[in-house]
């Protein structure tokens, strides 16, 4: 006997709102991961679930009256709490699905002309962009900034002696949020001795995060870049351009750098015997 076709749109209407419902909740706590007023959030979860449960248990009817007055007033307050965090999202919605790539593109732009400035001057930098995992932690012990990434403003954080060149930039969106970062060192035991802080703070955020993180050495000038915990040295400028576009733009996250590196060194139609090929490292 065949199903009942109002059955099977009931059972098809009740996939689409669980499927749209799991969609939002998930976009919700993906954004708010990295807020200020998520913590204001958990709070607030923790305290009325503590005295729903302890004014059940010893049934205390002035404080159920007070929880109940509470449940109803709870959305206002949410919408007063969250008003930054809700505008900003608004408005990122209304610009998403048009601009996030010329966003991105524009962000490799400004990074690659910074880069090859410091490069050819020799100063040293740390520059983090942040990806899917947050790193609230890290920008709350920073210096918080909120600038439109600009490639004079990175030069101008990373110039000598200037009062925010030590540590790391970090980059989310199109913005620097955090300036003087400290972050984490790499504790891999077999890494060349020849790096430096730099490098091993690059390596560091790369293994606890799936943030890309550029380096440029003080001492040579020389490039590299950092992700999924695999460190790649000596970058002509054009590479760096083509590793942040497979790894910012495209979000291989599947793929770890050094099948990057592989699959964009076999597009540059160089012999494997090339000594650029040879002489370029990928650490681990």
């Amino acid at each position: 006997m065949l199903p009942d076709v109002s059955m099977l749109i009931d059972f098809a209407r009740m996939v689409i709102e669980i499927a749209i419902l799991t969609l939002v909740i998930y976009k919700i706590l993906y954004y708010m991961r990295g807020a200020r007023g998520s913590y204001v959030l958990a709070g607030i979860i923790i305290l009325l679930v503590a005295l729903i449960v302890i004014s059940q248990y010893l049934k205390l009817e002035a404080i159920n009256f007070l929880l109940q007055w509470l449940l109803v007033s709870l959305p206002t307050a949410l919408f007063i709490i969250f008003q930054p965090e809700l505008r900003r999202a608004f408005a990122q919605l209304g610009s998403y699905t048009v601009f996030q790539g010329k966003r991105r593109r524009e962000v490799i732009g400004e990074l690659v002309t910074a880069t090859a400035n410091m490069a050819k001057r020799k100063c040293g930098a740390l520059m983090v962009v942040e990806r899917r995992i947050g790193m609230q932690a890290l920008i709350d012990d920073s210096v918080r900034l909120d600038i439109k990434i600009n490639a004079m403003v990175l030069e101008s954080i990373f110039f000598p002696n200037s009062p925010l060149h030590d540590g790391a930039v970090i980059i989310h969106d199109d913005r620097i949020v955090a300036a003087r970062a400290i972050l984490p060192l790499t504790r891999a035991e077999n890494i060349s001795r020849r790096l430096g802080t730099r490098h091993r703070a690059a390596l560091g955020i790369s293994e606890e995060t799936d943030a890309v993180t550029i380096v440029v050495s003080e001492e040579t000038g020389t490039i590299s870049i950092a992700c999924r915990g695999v460190l790649h040295r000596d970058l002509a400028i054009s590479e760096l351009e083509n590793y942040l576009e497979k790894l910012i733009i495209q979000e291989q996250d599947d793929t770890d750098l050094a099948e990057t590196v592989q699959m964009l060194e076999e597009q540059s139609e160089l012999p494997s015997s090339a000594p650029a090929a040879g002489e370029r490292s990928a650490e681990k």
